[in-house]
């Protein structure tokens, strides 16, 4: 049992929700719609002026005093919400013309329509003499009719007007008083009766009938028409009196759409419309609304009507003041905040700056130290290659030069032994045998150089002049060429040059400078030129 009334709780929830998302989604809508239609209102105006214009050319053609009358009366009518000052003289011709015609009920219509456009042009005392001048028992029943629905009208404008309760319960007592009259010549039936029995359950605080007959009045209604506008107008205050905001909020804004697209100048739906949405807070359209309505109270001429938004539209404007004061005050502190947050970046970015130079230079030394580190591995694994190269070749040779002392020891002593000592002499004396040991040993160093440096002699001949340059005979250095492969391999002791290659020192000077001499530029650093020669590619 429990399950089923939670569950059904929720669905109740459920579609209250719902349909306060769809009316609220609706009032959205027509809001749009409103704010569309008060721009476009010079269009209905123009609309309204041409349908006026269409009347007043059929005016002129008449001739006939009693179809004048009904014309101005249809001018009177479209004038009556529209221009104040045009109705009124459109009923002062007719009542001329009710003169000529000598028609009393012409006379007493005529008057009747003056009461109702002063009264809502705030001349009551004019409106009240009037009333109270016109013989109500002689009047046909039509008339009467009218009388008391324009009394009403009277009444209930005087209540705006004033806005005093304490002469309220007058005016609310006459109103009962001619609407119970009013109610008596009407047939049950018909519209203006329902009308005035919703208008009396609603002053008798019985809102959820007169919602009901205002409801299905309006439902009857044609759209875009007046009385579409007033029974929207008439709904929006039974919801008000309920609590009902959204549904008095919606007739609200029905009733205002409509009567801009009819160019009503005398209305009350936006000034009513405008206090509400003060009250809710949406200042801006409050404030667009109370500025059209008061354009259409000036239009219109209506004193009444201005001093009823005399009342409100200080208040509305003061609030709309502040807000913009507020937001400029918001923007003041906005743009303080942004100002400090752009310090605060520039700050920052210049920081930024210095730590990216700092970073930067910091790279580039990490690349110069890793581009000295890259030729120091380089030229380790230059001297590890020479190193391995040259130690196996002097391996060896110290193993051949070994062999062949022995070989030369055991010759020695196989003489001495045999006696021949004349050939040992010549043996000793003999440097047959040295020459040919050195020509092998230059001949084994240039080809282990030239193993190591196989560009050497192109890129040394490179630093001499065209002229100048050698040309390698069986793949053989020559004693230059020696003197500098040894300086490429970092042997730069010319003592220790002059050694290796059996010349005296001053034989080594000579043969550089000779070299230097035919340099092509640069003579003063041939050597540091050379000991570049045959690098290893870098990377």
């Amino acid at each position: 049992m429990k399950r089923l009334l939670f569950a059904l709780i929720s669905l109740v929830s459920s579609c209250t929700f719902a349909f306060a998302n769809g009316e609220k989604a609706e009032i959205d809508s027509l809001l749009q719609v409103l704010d569309k239609t008060i721009a476009k209102r010079a269009v209905y105006i123009t609309e309204k002026e041409q349908k006026i214009d269409g009347i007043k050319r059929r005016l002129q053609r008449e001739q006939s005093l009693e179809k004048r009358f009904h014309l101005n009366n249809e001018l009177i009518a479209e004038y009556q919400s529209f221009i104040c000052d045009s109705a009124l003289a459109y009923i002062n011709r007719n009542i001329q013309l009710a003169n000529e015609l000598n028609n009393k009920e012409f006379i007493d219509e005529s008057r009747l329509r003056l009461a109702f456009v002063l009264s809502i042009s705030g001349l009551f005392t004019q409106a009240f003499e009037i009333f109270d001048t016109i013989e109500f028992d002689q009047l046909p029943h039509h008339l009467k009719v009218y009388y008391c629905w324009g009394y009403i009208r009277y009444n209930e404008n005087l209540i705006k007007y004033t806005d005093n309760p304490k002469y309220d319960r007058v005016h609310f007592e006459a109103i009962s008083r001619c609407r119970d009259t009013l109610m008596n010549l009407l047939g049950k039936d018909s519209d203006m009766y329902l009308k005035e029995k919703s208008f009396r359950l609603k002053a008798e605080g019985e809102f959820e009938k007169s919602a009901e007959i205002q409801l299905a009045l309006f439902k009857n209604e044609p759209v875009d028409s007046h009385g579409y506008a007033m029974s929207a107008m008439g709904l929006s205050m039974i919801h008000k009196a309920l609590g009902n905001q959204l549904l008095q909020e919606k007739y609200l804004l029905l009733a205002a759409i409509t009567d801009v697209r009819l160019a009503v100048k005398e209305n009350e739906s936006l000034l009513n419309l405008a206090m509400y949405l003060h009250g809710k807070g949406a200042v801006d359209r409050a404030y667009n609304y109370i500025q059209a309505a008061l354009k259409d109270a000036n239009f219109y001429n209506s004193r009444f009507r201005n001093a009823v938004i005399a009342r409100t539209q200080p208040i509305i404007e003061a609030t709309y003041l502040a807000k913009i004061e507020q937001q400029r005050r918001n923007l003041r502190s906005y743009a303080l905040a942004i100002s400090v947050f752009l310090i605060v970046l520039i700050v920052t970015l210049y920081f930024l700056y210095k730590q990216i130079k700092t970073v930067s230079r910091a790279r580039r030394n990490l690349n110069t130290i890793n581009g000295q580190l890259i030729a120091t591995n380089h030229r380790l694994d230059e001297a590890n290659l020479i190193r391995e190269r040259y130690i196996g070749y002097y391996i060896n040779q110290c193993a051949v030069y070994l062999d062949k002392l022995d070989e030369f020891r055991k010759n020695v002593s196989r003489k001495i032994k045999a006696g021949q000592l004349d050939e040992l002499q010549k043996l000793s004396a003999s440097t047959t045998t040295l020459e040919k040991d050195a020509h092998e040993l230059y001949t084994d160093f240039d080809s282990t150089f030239l193993e190591v440096y196989p560009d050497f002699v192109a890129e040394f001949n490179a630093l001499l002049r065209e002229d100048e340059r050698y040309v390698l005979k069986k793949n053989q250095l020559n004693t230059e060429l020696r003197i500098f492969a040894l300086i490429r391999l970092g042997i730069t002791d010319v003592n220790q040059i002059a050694t290796f290659l059996r010349y005296s020192i001053q034989t080594i000077y000579n043969y550089k400078s000779k070299v230097k001499g035919k340099a092509a530029t640069d003579p003063d650093h041939f050597e540091e030129n050379v000991k570049k020669l045959g690098a290893f590619p870098v990377g």
